[in-house]
């Protein structure tokens, strides 16, 4: 595996399309990434252009990994606090690897890179972030060193009858 990440990278046409991409194939291969597969890459776009409009107006930040070739394989999206009394965290939103990278490592060299990200933000001392009970992911988010602070029981709804718990973890970077 050999992903090189960058926070705020320029937001070029290949970016874009390539952030569009990989979160249909994560989706679609059962990613917990906000959406219930089948999707296409229509069905992301209205959600990647929240976040790159977010981007655009300072209140987000993109750490996004490639190979050598500049194709996307990670992302995640590092949101600020507009509350003053909530300044010293930034939300996590959107992480994903692409499914063929699955196992090799590269969502714990993603992890990192965004707990090294948020290091260099002035002032920020944690991370949270939620993610969708029933998937495994919790213990991934625990083997980074995030601790589950709270869940809410069938918060999310998946298909009729399938509700999943929404659980928040935390990571201190101090």
């Amino acid at each position: 595996m050999d992903v090189r990440f960058d926070l705020d990278p320029s937001v070029t046409p290949e970016l874009r399309d390539g952030i569009c991409a990989l979160w249909a194939d994560v989706s679609n291969a059962g990613g917990a990434v906000g959406f219930v597969p089948p999707v296409t890459r229509e069905d992301i776009r209205p959600d990647l252009l929240k976040h790159l409009t977010a981007m655009a107006e300072g209140r987000e930040r993109l750490v996004v990994g490639r190979d050598g070739d500049g194709r996307v394989l990670a992302t995640a999206f590092l949101t600020l606090n507009s509350h003053r009394l909530m300044r010293h965290w930034l939300w996590v939103y959107t992480v994903m690897v692409h499914p063929s990278l699955q196992g090799q490592g590269a969502g714990r060299a993603l992890m990192t890179a965004v707990a090294d990200s948020a290091r260099g933000i002035d002032g920020v001392t944690a991370l949270r972030l939620t993610c969708r009970g029933g998937t495994g992911v919790r213990r991934f988010y625990e083997a980074c060193g995030y601790k589950e602070v709270g869940r809410v029981p069938g918060a999310i709804k998946v298909a009729d009858g399938d509700f999943r718990d929404d659980i928040t973890m935390w990571l201190e970077l101090a």
